[in-house]
């Protein structure tokens, strides 16, 4: 089932077929070199066990190569010409559900259709693990990764296609420019890697941007360390507001329950001194201050 061919010719006469355009908006670029979608595959490690998330089915080639290989594949694809060109192309595959729509139904929260969707398919078959394969259009790939790790439904992996820029930040180490609450959260739950970088020559229309592979790969006991996710990923984003700013400061100016002087025990108590910023701060020590102000901020309600 899966496409051998995906030139520029080819993807144009398709389009042309249904009457559609790429989209700058979706991001929708499509890879044209096919050994990158067996990459992708092959670095997801996509098993009979496994039920399979896709966002942005464009013309079904990466899902062709997901369905051969996992339990079930949900694909959700927001433009209609393209949801009939993936039909198409998995004619004949019982084991795909595409839903059409978008899969955010706001910048914080999923479709509510594409999550139970997924429970549904989680619940078929017994023990299956639930993993992230695409290709993730640029626009969307940050709240994608982000709301993942804060959802009803967690992926077990994410394997997936983003804007190079992105990926650096998504493994960035401390003291470095591209370090920040998106590297935090991922890196508090997940061991993060880019696999490949991406030339745009490698897509059609071709991106201004390089892209990369990258996969990140949850570590369920660091993750269940984290109480209260949703608090957590609020702090970071509050701590890295204004990333010149001394820690106290941020801590003063985004944790309003504290007081002063409970801001200089918690900097006291962790070793942090008065001219701590927080990108130097490593993902262990951020987790140990939210922690602490955490706690402090209940014994004070």
């Amino acid at each position: 089932m899966s496409s051998k061919k995906q030139t520029v010719s080819f993807l144009r006469g398709r389009f042309q077929e249904v009457g559609f355009r790429p989209y700058a908006k979706h991001g929708q670029n499509f890879l044209i070199d096919l050994n990158l979608l067996d990459l992708l595959v092959r670095v997801a490690d996509v098993g009979p066990s496994d039920v399979v998330l896709e966002i942005g089915a464009g013309t079904g080639s990466l899902t062709a190569r997901l369905v051969e290989r996992a339990a079930h594949v949900v694909t959700v694809e927001i433009d209609p010409h393209l949801a009939e060109l993936a039909l198409e192309q998995l004619d004949g595959a019982n084991n795909v559900t595409l839903v059409q729509q978008d899969v955010l139904r706001n910048k914080n929260n999923f479709s509510d259709q594409v999550i139970a969707t997924l429970q549904e398919k989680m619940k078929e078959a017994g023990q299956r693990d639930f993993k992230l394969v695409a290709n993730l259009p640029y626009s969307v790939a940050t709240p994608i990764i982000s709301n993942f790790l804060d959802c009803v439904v967690t992926p077990a992996s994410m394997t997936v296609t983003i804007q190079k820029e992105l990926g650096e930040r998504i493994v960035a180490d401390p003291r470095t420019k591209d370090y920040g609450s998106l590297s935090v959260w991922v890196q508090s739950q997940c061991y993060a890697a880019i696999v490949r970088e991406l030339a745009p020559t490698v897509f059609w229309p071709r991106p201004k941007v390089y892209s990369a592979i990258v996969q990140m790969v949850l570590d369920p006991q660091r993750r269940v360390s984290i109480l209260n996710l949703s608090g957590f990923h609020q702090f970071v984003r509050g701590i890295f507001l204004h990333r010149r700013k001394f820690l106290r400061s941020s801590l003063i100016s985004s944790q309003k329950q504290l007081s002063k002087p409970d801001v200089d025990g918690i900097m006291q108590q962790l070793g942090l001194g008065p001219e701590s910023r927080a990108e130097e701060l490593t993902v262990d020590q951020m987790l140990a201050l939210w922690h602490t102000v955490d706690s402090l901020k209940d014994s004070a309600e």
